[in-house]
């Protein structure tokens, strides 16, 4: 069988077996990516037309308990200047975001035991007091099955927690050992099966990952069946132990991003930061590739180069409002058209298949 055969059965299926994801990913040319970015760019304007959705990202804490070998926010790291915002300059956040069109935030932030279930509960009840009319979708981690529901029921919509990695052996390579993949994956089954929307998702190029450890990601996606998918290149940073590691490949980040449009049509799929962050046209070109979500920062200035997950990081310099402007000029040039409301995953074809 052929990459080209192989992409037409995922098109006709929904899914391939592990096999088939090993050759199709470890054998790629351009002519398979250029023929599965066309397939993926015409199935998200089937299911989205030219609408590409916005979310508002809130860096609220750049605080973490953990160590992720590859992250610059990683707790060993001595030279990151820590901040956390109160719920005034998260509120605050969310004002500037409404004004401009937003119905989505995205609370992101290191696992800081500041946030204890109280607190964080506390916030995303009046964010949805303030906004009834909007989505709140939380990204901060690992916690217990009672605390995603506790936030369930405060009134968050959506959870995004990338699995980094579906291979065990590999997790454990970009993990300490205090750092559980089962866990990881226990609070992914949590969060869907509280009800959330739930987003997972992995980087392309860490260090020791193969296109075996890739092909693991895509089973694992296919049998999950997210709301949404993260993918993004990895970027080293300088204060981490991969530092000298090279970037991924912007290449096979838009390939992987097409499979995933292709495995799941309906799916929320965004151009991530670090896309634009290799590549000056890397969400345009994420779009062209089957992309349907960009993610503004909403974060204070003040605070924009201190989460830095990784080095020079796109965006750090623009306040909410010029980081609005240029994502939609990007958009538009294109020939995309921005949405800034709620955008919910609406399941529909590309869900029925087991």
């Amino acid at each position: 069988m052929t990459n080209r055969e192989r992409i037409d059965s995922l098109n006709r299926e929904w899914k391939l077996p592990p096999e088939s994801w090993r050759e199709l990913i470890g054998t790629s040319t351009e002519a398979d990516r250029r023929y599965a970015a066309r397939l993926a760019q015409s199935i998200a304007e089937k299911h989205f037309g030219k609408a590409i959705f916005f979310r508002g990202i809130i860096e609220f804490t750049n605080i973490c308990k953990n160590d992720c070998y590859y992250c610059g926010i990683r707790r060993s790291n001595r030279n990151v200047r820590r901040y956390r915002l109160t719920e005034n300059n998260i509120l605050a956040c969310c004002e500037e975001g409404y004004r401009n069109g937003f119905r989505t935030f995205v609370l992101q932030g290191g696992e800081d035991a500041y946030f204890t279930d109280e607190v964080l509960c506390g916030i995303v009840a009046e964010i949805r007091a303030c906004y009834p009319d909007c989505a709140i979708t939380l990204s901060v981690g690992e916690r217990s099955r009672r605390s995603y529901q506790r936030l369930f029921d405060a009134g968050a919509d959506r959870y995004l927690l990338r699995h980094e990695t579906a291979d065990k052996a590999h997790y454990e390579k970009l993990h300490p050992p205090f750092q559980s993949f089962d866990n990881r994956m226990r609070c992914l089954f949590d969060l869907r099966d509280i009800g959330y929307q739930t987003g997972c998702g992995f980087m392309v190029g860490t260090p020791y990952q193969t296109a075996g450890c890739l092909a693991e990601d895509m089973v694992f996606i296919q049998k999950f069946r997210p709301s949404m998918i993260g993918i993004g290149p990895f970027i080293p940073h300088r204060d981490t132990p991969f530092r000298d590691c090279p970037a991924g490949s912007t290449e096979l980040t838009l390939f992987l991003l097409s499979l995933c449009r292709i495995l799941q049509p309906d799916v929320l799929l965004p151009a991530t930061t670090a896309l634009g962050t290799v590549r000056g046209d890397g969400r345009q070109l994420g779009v062209l590739s089957g992309c349907n979500v960009v993610m503004p920062n909403l974060s204070p200035l003040s605070v924009r180069k201190k989460y830095m997950l990784y080095d020079n990081k796109a965006g750090t310099g623009d306040d909410a409002a010029a980081g609005i402007r240029k994502l939609t000029a990007q958009m538009n040039e294109i020939g995309y058209k921005i949405i800034c409301g709620r955008g919910d995953y609406r399941p529909g074809r590309g869900t029925s298949h087991d």
